[in-house]
């Protein structure tokens, strides 16, 4: 098998996968915002292949939801592209130029605030459009509300892609559709205080929805 298909089979398989996680891991935060860690998923597919195929990927699925799961139609869909690639993507190109373990962290970091910036932007322009808000009303709730979600969402999607994308390259490498495995994950090692860093900020981030949800 060349290694084109099996990059193809790899993004397949990454695509099936973010549509899953979506379609079953819907958590309600506030509001009609849901927190759903097919983030997670697209990222891993820019670590391994560049920011394109976080794209591309991102693309496919929300798609693939506009059609079965979502009822939000071609504006949902836009506004799941939107808030996908300005993480994923940005934290696949800074990795794709740093491909360490600091180069990782930095680009979930930035893709986190990127994400923010971008979707308080477009709530405030979309969201009156098909949920009805008036404008003012929702941009009451950017601070308040969607401003410590998308946080909140960053901080999830950031602390599982670490955890997650050194057994998934792992495996990838175990069923040889990924040779040169040096190449492939970020170079130094994986130090316990940095997978304790990623409970914690898992731990904090659910006790937030938490708080969000009023159950605390």
């Amino acid at each position: 098998m060349s290694q084109k298909t099996k990059k193809l089979c790899i993004v397949a398989m990454l695509c099936a996968l973010a549509f899953l996680v979506m379609a079953v891991i819907r958590i309600p935060v506030v509001l009609f915002l849901k927190y759903e860690p097919k983030d997670v998923v697209i990222t891993i597919g820019g670590f391994l292949f560049g920011p394109l195929s976080s794209f591309l990927i991102s693309f496919l699925v929300s798609i693939v939801e506009m059609f079965t799961v979502s009822d939000t139609g071609i504006i949902g869909c836009i506004m799941n592209i939107l808030s996908t690639c300005a993480f994923s993507c940005t934290a696949a190109l800074i990795y794709k130029r740093k491909r360490t373990l600091g180069g990782a962290a930095i680009g979930l970091a930035a893709g986190t605030l990127f994400m923010t910036l971008v979707m308080l932007l477009w709530n405030y322009l979309i969201t009156p459009l098909y949920m009805g808000y008036p404008r003012q009303a929702v941009a009451e709730l950017l601070i308040p509300a969607f401003l410590p979600f998308n946080l909140l969402k960053g901080g999830l999607n950031a602390a599982f892609t670490m955890l997650l994308y050194k057994p998934v390259v792992s495996a990838l490498r175990k069923a040889n559709l990924l040779p040169k495995p040096e190449e492939d994950a970020p170079k130094g090692k994986f130090r316990p205080g940095v997978v304790l860093f990623c409970f914690l900020l898992l731990v904090t981030c659910v006790l937030l929805i938490l708080v969000m949800q009023g159950k605390i």
